[in-house]
């Protein structure tokens, strides 16, 4: 029987970030993994979504690109090469963890794992089966796209993010069922490519964690793009046809489309590892674990989607981190206090930290200040006008309480306020900052100017009280 110091269960970025790090830090490590390196971020997710955004983006860019003095003569798509193309971004991502693994002397078992005890592991692959011994577990096995009953799900017409992905041409009309993050970038991208798109959504708004003026952009942009968006209302039955399916709303209308993306919830992948004979505490299957990653059974840790909570890849990588630190003999806690959370509709949302909405909700004073992008030299010399900067910060000690921003590139522009956040920096920190020019940051720094009133491309009113 082979022993390690470290085996992971789960290969995706909680995983196999666990993995190397414990690697790093001079452990012997293997890695369970039943399906492929990556996890669902690598294969089912947060890549191959981004790959078919940026398809999506191209052909944007493409068809107003008389706009910007280039003729291109008539523009088509095609679904299944864009596809293909994700397809390679996902192999050579894949394929370069097993290279990092490989590379830090992670073993890497092909199978699906079974803890017998704490310290021993079954790993069964193609009806064999090998026992390992180890002395600490992670456990990293993700999750997956929730398979709802009612909504009949049948993988052809009626299909979750993973089918989407897969699909070669692309669908006349597209009902999505959820209007939430995985369902509004859906959306986003298939307008883009030409389906007649509906969201159906159970709760007042899309994007419901959002500030109503960052919704408010984005439905414009769906708005132009096509997009029916339906909220405060709930499905009551959906069944597939031969020509593609049909939903009926509990409030009687009927919707017949092509297909129908159920986009609402995810299960914890807990099951079949054993973890309930050994005692592992579960919360309607998620692993409960402290913040130290720890699990209620000794040596045993937990992390990423299958422990619940904030659903992000980053966020399970960093878990990783800090379980692995501790499992090591060290003495880290995971802090969630700063975490970005990016949204890839067109535009781009992306959050952290305190929203406006929230703090109004909390009765927590502060200041907001906003610069929008129609005002940024770079945004408007790249044809990109929409959206807006805005930033939370605490009136008594000029810190940064959170950000949100709605525009392009702005998943690449809240990096700067979460250093902040995390620092413990001042607005004034921000402004005192030389930005070059012209670049899209130039928008953070007017914002943090905009809540000293100070902003020099905008004519800013007081911001004393503002809310």
């Amino acid at each position: 029987m082979k022993e390690f110091d470290l085996v992971v269960i789960g290969g995706g970025p909680g995983g196999y970030v666990a993995a190397i790090r414990g690697a790093q830090k001079g452990a012997k490590v293997a890695l369970v993994e039943k399906r492929k390196l990556g996890g669902t971020c690598l294969n089912w997710g947060c890549i191959p979504t981004k790959a078919l955004y940026y398809s999506a983006k191209t052909l944007a860019t493409a068809l107003k690109a008389a706009d910007f003095g280039v003729n291109t003569g008539p523009v088509s798509f095609d679904l299944a090469k864009a596809v293909a193309r994700k397809d390679g971004v996902v192999d050579k991502l894949v394929g370069g963890v097993g290279q990092l693994l490989k590379g830090n002397g992670v073993e890497v078992f092909s199978g699906s794992a079974k803890l017998e005890t704490a310290g021993r592991i079954s790993v069964t692959s193609q009806g064999e089966v090998e026992e390992i011994a180890t002395k600490k577990v992670v456990i990293a096995t993700g999750s997956e796209p929730a398979m709802i009953p009612v909504f009949n799900i049948d993988r052809k017409n009626i299909l979750t993010s993973t089918e989407m992905l897969d699909l070669k041409e692309v669908p006349e009309s597209l009902l999505v069922i959820g209007g939430g993050v995985m369902g509004c970038e859906f959306a986003s991208i298939f307008a883009r490519f030409g389906s007649k798109v509906t969201i159906v959504e159970l709760l007042p708004t899309i994007l419901s964690t959002e500030d109503k003026q960052i919704v408010r952009t984005v439905q414009k942009s769906f708005k132009a793009l096509g997009i029916e968006i339906l909220t405060d209302v709930s499905v009551e039955m959906v069944q597939a046809t031969e020509a593609g399916a049909v939903t009926r709303l509990k409030d009687g209308r009927e919707f017949s489309t092509s297909k129908v993306l159920v986009s609402i919830g995810r299960s914890f992948n807990s099951t079949g590892l054993g973890l309930e004979e050994l005692g592992v505490e579960l919360d309607r299957g998620s692993v409960k674990v402290n913040d130290k990653m720890e699990t209620n059974i000794k040596d045993v840790y937990a992390v990423g989607d299958v422990i619940g909570g904030m659903l992000l890849a980053h966020v399970a990588s960093s878990e990783g981190g800090i379980a692995v630190t501790n499992a090591l003999g060290g003495n880290a806690t995971m802090d969630y206090s700063v975490i970005p959370a990016g949204i890839f509709t067109d535009p781009e949302i992306v959050s952290v930290g305190l929203r406006e909405k929230d703090a109004a909700a909390k009765g927590i004073d502060v200041k907001v200040g906003r610069f929008p992008y129609a005002a940024c030299g770079k945004a408007l010399a790249m044809g990109e006008s929409e959206g807006f900067v805005q930033i939370v910060s605490d009136p008594g000690n000029d810190t940064v309480l959170g950000a949100s921003i709605v525009g392009e590139h702005a998943t690449d522009l809240i990096g700067e306020l979460a250093i902040t956040m995390k620092t413990g920096a001042k607005v004034k920190d921000i402004i005192e900052t030389v930005h070059a020019h012209p670049t899209l940051p130039e928008l953070v720094l007017e914002a943090a100017e905009d809540l000293h009133g100070e902003a020099v491309h905008k004519i800013s009113r007081a911001t004393k009280g503002r809310k």
